[in-house]
């Protein structure tokens, strides 16, 4: 068998030790060639297997039966080995008890008083049942695979001025790669020349294009639009942002959730309590009960030892939580690990930071409000005009909002050349001389300043005041746009029991107040510096029962401090910022508000799924070992009873996978 330890009835050594994580690597890798690396030995097993109980008689007639161990022996071996080596690394490591301990000393024993088919048989269905596993595994890799498509297939390698097709692991530091237009970048690097157009929205969830040109950095998974680039390779493929959450994802089983800390504890007094058990069923009854004979009362202590191998349970765990996290990553959720499956279906409160997670992060005009006899179109024509010089955000979205609007025909025709004497005032605004106009465009403070009479002052709200030649003529309010399913996000959160939404921003407290009255979220906290949200979540986590979990959602990098202090930290659409994947426990690929209750309800089944998972196990095995114990069950049943719960455990984490 390939040496793949026990991935499946091992992770509970696993998560101790990091010297065992090379022997682990190997068992999520399920692709077509480990298939085949499995099936050989496993085919070769069942044929030896196959013909040693059709002619199980024939071969026992031999001298000392010696043809019978001839066929069985290596099956056993073949079928056994990673159990026995992985018996006995763990022995020298001071590990005893675990469930290839159990396994192995049941089918020695089993060899012992020579029932041979049965000790294959145990090796035979424990490795089917490792095999049903990985192919679980494997689905669900595949799905966050397939999620992330932003994963690059190749590289075009510039050699000795060939261009070659070559795949991204193997390009490296400093190599050079050309990325044609509407080729995904296969690598980070710095561009040497060229622009071009890339659109990051795989990365940053920005739907905006970034503008790129020559000493800038690439990531790779954007994808390049318009032209053509020549980039160095500054990081290999396994460093870049791709590969990392790939990574991330794929390691997602190295942070345990409680319940397989639960199913680790057990295995450490269940293993010995029934190693002691089978000894006293072997050794006590032919003391004491007369007519009693040592083989059979050390026959049925073997027997209960193979039973009480908790296989099906230590498979069934981890199973149900890898389920778990591939079934939310087709939903587009990332859960970096089993541990934070758990903490969020714990979660009472959920604090989201606003702009870029609960609304867009894009400023655009909500409201055109003219005085003075002036009309909306002249109001913001004539604003246009002013700030077309500025490269301010607000100031674009003012020119985005003239670009979109009707021409007014009966307005000054105006030129740019029209526009003279423009200049900034920090802090103030812009004064511009338009068409032997002055036009004045700005906050407040300008209209104080220049003495011009207004009744407007407390426009809330990031706010553009104009005037022309020293009178008043209106304002345009610029808000950020509240996303589309950020209401319906917060209603699910509260059907999900979440029973405080709070809103943390650093934006002026009246915006902030709008937009939680518009969501219906219970309160919020305005004007906050990042340091500030630390401390407010820090609050939050005090004042909430132990039992209950807090979890934080932001959108990157400036709220990474917060989504690393809460106890679930939520980054939306952040595959961009490097911070944010690094510290947050859940990312979500889209910028869906809405994705939060899904990560909730994915949870909740999860949970369940491997409670039912731990309780089907523990019945059927203490039936056996009833049942073994007094005589009824052989070696055989228990071997079925246990390969029959592990598969229905299989199977129902599947389901976590199947339903998304």
């Amino acid at each position: 068998m390939p040496h793949h330890h026990c991935s499946s009835c091992s992770p509970k050594i696993e998560s101790h030790d990091h010297n065992d994580h090379h022997d682990h690597d190997h068992s999520h890798e399920h692709n077509e060639s480990d298939l085949r690396r499995e099936l050989v030995p496993l085919s070769i097993t069942v044929i030896l297997f196959v013909m040693g109980l059709i002619w199980q008689k024939p071969l026992q007639n031999t001298p000392r039966a010696i043809a019978e161990y001839a066929v069985f022996i290596p099956a056993y071996l073949i079928s056994g080995w990673t159990v026995l080596t992985s018996a006995g690394r763990n022995i020298l490591r001071g590990r005893i008890f675990d469930e290839n301990f159990l396994m192995t000393i049941a089918t020695l024993g089993a060899i012992a008083i020579h029932e041979l088919p049965e000790a294959v048989g145990v090796m035979l269905f424990f490795q089917v049942g490792e095999m049903f596993q990985g192919f679980a595994v494997g689905r669900s890799r595949r799905s966050i695979k397939s999620l992330l498509e932003v994963r690059p297939d190749k590289a075009n390698l510039k050699i000795d001025g060939e261009i070659r097709e070559v795949a991204p692991e193997t390009v490296g530091v400093g190599d050079i790669i050309i990325i044609k237009p509407g080729e995904k970048v296969a690598l980070d690097g710095e561009i040497l020349s060229g622009n071009s157009q890339v659109d990051t929205s795989a990365l940053t969830g920005e739907s905006v294009p970034q503008t790129v040109r020559e000493k800038d950095t690439i990531l790779a998974g954007s994808i390049n639009q318009t032209g053509s680039l020549i980039v160095k390779v500054t990081k290999l493929f396994e460093e870049s942002s791709v590969a990392r959450i790939l990574d991330l994802v794929e390691n997602a089983s190295s942070k345990k959730a409680p319940t397989e800390k639960f199913i680790t504890r057990f295995a450490r007094y269940y293993t010995p309590v029934v190693v002691f058990l089978s000894l006293a069923v072997a050794i006590l009854p032919p003391l004491f009960v007369p007519g009693a004979t040592s083989e059979q009362w050390v026959y049925r202590a073997l027997v209960l030892l193979v039973i009480s191998c908790p296989c099906g349970l230590v498979i069934s765990i981890p199973l149900g939580y890898f389920g778990g996290v591939g079934g939310a990553a087709k939903k587009g959720i990332l859960v970096k690990g089993s541990t934070f499956l758990d903490a969020l279906t714990a979660v009472k409160t959920v604090v989201f930071d606003k702009t870029g997670t609960l609304t867009e992060g894009v400023f655009e005009v909500t409201q055109i409000a003219p005085y003075n006899g002036y009309r909306q179109d002249e109001l913001l024509t004539l604003a246009a005009l002013a700030e077309s010089q500025s490269n301010h955000p607000v100031a674009q979205s003012i020119l985005k909002a003239y670009d979109g609007a009707p021409r007014v025909a009966d307005l000054f025709e105006i030129a740019e050349s029209d526009i003279t004497d423009y200049e900034e005032i920090p802090g103030h605004g812009i004064r511009a001389q338009v068409k032997g106009m002055e036009v004045l465009a700005g906050n407040d403070r300008l209209l104080h300043r220049e003495h011009i009479d207004h009744d407007t002052c407390n426009i809330q709200g990031t706010v553009v005041h104009l005037a022309v030649d020293s009178t008043y003529a209106g304002y345009i309010l610029i808000a950020d746009r509240i996303k589309e399913d950020a209401a319906e996000a917060i209603a699910k959160l509260k059907q999900a029991g979440v029973t405080q939404t709070l809103m943390l921003t650093g934006d002026n407290r009246v915006v902030a107040e709008n937009t939680a009255d518009k969501l219906g979220l219970d309160s919020y906290q305005a004007e906050l510096l990042p340091e500030d949200k630390v401390e407010a979540i820090e609050h939050y986590l005090r004042s909430t029962d132990k039992k209950s979990k807090v979890a934080f959602v932001g959108d990157g990098i400036n709220d990474a401090p917060v989504i690393a202090r809460a106890d679930v930290g939520i980054a939306m659409g952040a595959l961009g910022s490097d911070a944010a994947i690094e510290t947050a426990d859940v990312v979500l690929m889209t910028d869906s508000p809405s994705k939060v209750a899904e990560a909730i309800s994915v949870a909740r089944k999860t949970h369940s799924i491997v409670w039912q998972n731990i309780i089907l196990a523990m019945a059927v095995k203490a039936l056996f070992i009833l049942l073994g114990a007094i005589g009824i069950a052989t070696l055989w049943e228990a071997v079925f009873a246990d390969v029959g719960v592990a598969l229905l455990a299989i199977l129902n984490a599947t389901r976590v996978l199947k339903e998304s």
